[in-house]
């Protein structure tokens, strides 16, 4: 048996990199999908179809987690056409970085909202169908910037924190309806994004890893199957970091 078969998981900014490959990784197991995207919609339809070769029930919304009444309508609608809701992982994100004296307050809001109230947003709707069914996983992506800080990164470091801290304060609420709240901090992690940057950069930052390699895709991914199956059932208010020991 697949360890998320008959499950049905929210994944939010699915359209690339480690969303992409969770939500690949969430349907080879035997998980139905339902994943947002806001951009690309034909980023969004090449994912349902890619994933739909799983066999499992698949659709894209495309909807803004950072909104508070798009998340509740999207709980809704996944509700109505999946008929249940298990698994939520709160993965959309975005940087935008500077010095704190140079940083404006639209970089600060657009992070913050974008990164930790979007996770406000889905959990508080997303709880009131998981109390009701008296069951449920969430996970919520963080990164190791979030436990150590970084320079330039103020907005960012503050927002993956405060997920940390809603978080744990999370899985004490709602633990004992059987619902359990962890977070994955991913450390320097191959994505598109750093597929840009000066090799010798990559190098530097892969020889300060314990592990000596940058992370990949699958293996926050991997990560997210164990704490979203039933391998992971007494596992709650748990911080994971996948960062090759950068920690």
């Amino acid at each position: 048996m697949k360890l998320l078969e008959g499950k049905t998981a929210l994944i939010t900014g699915a359209s690339k990199g480690i969303g992409r490959k969770i939500a690949e990784k969430f349907a080879e197991q035997g998980a139905n999908v339902a994943f947002t995207y806001l951009s690309s919609v034909e980023k969004g339809e090449a994912l349902v179809s890619e994933l739909e070769a799983y066999g499992t029930k698949i659709r894209g919304y495309r909807s803004d987690a950072s909104k508070f009444d798009e998340a509740e309508v999207l709980i809704n609608a996944i509700v109505t056409d999946f008929g249940a809701l298990d698994i939520i992982v709160n993965n959309a994100g975005i940087t935008k970085d500077g010095l704190l004296m140079r940083m404006s307050e639209e970089q600060w809001d657009d992070v913050i909202n974008v990164n930790l109230k979007s996770v406000f947003n889905v959990c508080k709707a997303a709880s009131k169908v998981m109390m009701k069914a008296r069951k449920g996983s969430i996970i919520n992506m963080s990164s190791v910037v979030g436990v150590t800080g970084n320079a330039g990164q103020a907005n960012y470091a503050a927002s993956k924190a405060g997920i940390i801290g809603f978080s744990k304060s999370l899985a004490k609420e709602l633990g004992s309806r059987n619902i359990r709240t962890n977070v994955v901090a991913p450390g320097f992690i191959r994505t598109e994004m750093t597929e840009v940057l000066d090799p010798k950069v990559v190098k530097g930052w892969e020889d300060g890893i314990p592990l000596r390699r940058a992370g990949e895709t699958e293996d926050v991914a991997n990560v997210c199957v164990f704490l979203a199956s039933d391998m992971s059932a007494y596992v709650t208010g748990q911080v994971l970091s996948v960062c090759g020991g950068m920690l």
